[in-house]
């Protein structure tokens, strides 16, 4: 099923654009063919040798934070690694995950269905949902709220889905991933302090999760294109990971934002004429009550795709 655009969806983003508060700032929606899966044809090689390392190290110090990258070039095998077996709050990355899980267990007709839902079940920054309490929202509209505008109440609807956290862990473990763990719903599963291990996540886990759900076999072919479609077209990224790309590149991403600063972005990168790019970022900021800022994780994308290019 190719994504489609939807009036509810779409009015929602406008005023989003427009001015809506979010934990997630907003960038102009994309839409491109999905990107071929490439073959590797080397093995992978680390190149986060003393520079690339020197430079993330330089602004962890510029932004007073931790910060934990994981990134493969999928044509080369490259790497670039920074903390990527750190612990982070993965905050509303998760929905990537979410939205795969009922994709891979669902039909194409199943998207039609209408989940209902009411003013009970509404929790804090819910633009899609909101205005929809007591008609309802078909699984597709569910779906595109959670990944597009980060939709806290889609979030929330798409684990009951899947049995809850306990469900889509059981998931996510089914793609390999023994890592990430899932413990509360939205938006609790965003509050963060150092040494929690609840609702976090890995650099390293998290991009493979990427790469298996976009660029290979985790999902059927038309449930990956949908997931890849609605991540291109997501509305909550402009000062993330697309503000450090060259201009011309395309961006699938879901982001998120976490208690102590915390702030996320996950990517498939898609470089004109060349294999994408698989990328997670996560940081937090070391002083609990500082505001988290998007910078880091643009400048880290620059970072990242300089090394990889060199």
């Amino acid at each position: 099923m190719r994504l489609t655009t939807l009036p509810v969806l779409a009015a929602v983003t406008a005023a989003v654009l427009a001015g809506c508060g979010s934990d997630d700032p907003p960038t102009p929606a994309a839409t491109n063919p999905a990107p071929t899966r490439p073959v590797e044809t080397s093995p992978p090689a680390e190149i986060a040798g003393p520079p690339v390392a020197a430079a993330l190290a330089a602004l962890e110090t510029d932004y007073a934070a931790r910060l934990g990258v994981y990134a493969v070039d999928t044509g080369t095998g490259e790497t670039v690694e920074h903390r990527a077996d750190e612990r982070f709050a993965f905050a509303s990355t998760h929905k990537m995950l979410s939205a795969a899980a009922v994709l891979q267990a669902t039909e194409p007709a199943e998207l039609a269905q209408v989940i209902p839902f009411d003013a009970a079940d509404v929790v804090g920054f819910s633009p899609v949902t909101e205005p929809a309490v007591g008609t309802g929202l078909t699984l597709l509209e569910v779906i595109q709220a959670a990944i597009t505008v980060s939709d806290n109440t889609a979030a929330n609807l798409l684990f009951e889905q899947v049995g809850g956290p306990d469900g889509l862990e059981a998931v996510v473990r089914g793609f390999s991933d023994e890592t990430t763990s899932f413990d509360r719903i939205e938006p609790d599963l965003s509050e963060w302090a150092p040494g929690e291990t609840r609702d976090t996540t890995t650099p390293r886990a998290m991009a493979a999760n990427l790469r298996g759900l976009l660029l290979g076999d985790l999902l059927a072919e038309e449930d990956r294109t949908l997931l890849h479609d609605t991540m291109r077209a997501n509305t909550t990224g402009d000062e993330l990971i697309r503000a450090g790309v060259p201009e011309g590149w395309v961006v699938a991403d879901k982001t998120g934002s976490a208690t102590h600063g915390g702030r996320n972005d996950i990517a498939v990168i898609e470089p004109p004429g060349a294999a994408p790019i698989v990328l997670a970022v996560y940081s937090n900021r070391l002083d609990p009550e500082a505001e988290s800022d998007p910078a880091l994780i643009a400048a880290a994308t620059a970072i990242v795709l300089d090394a990889l290019a060199g």
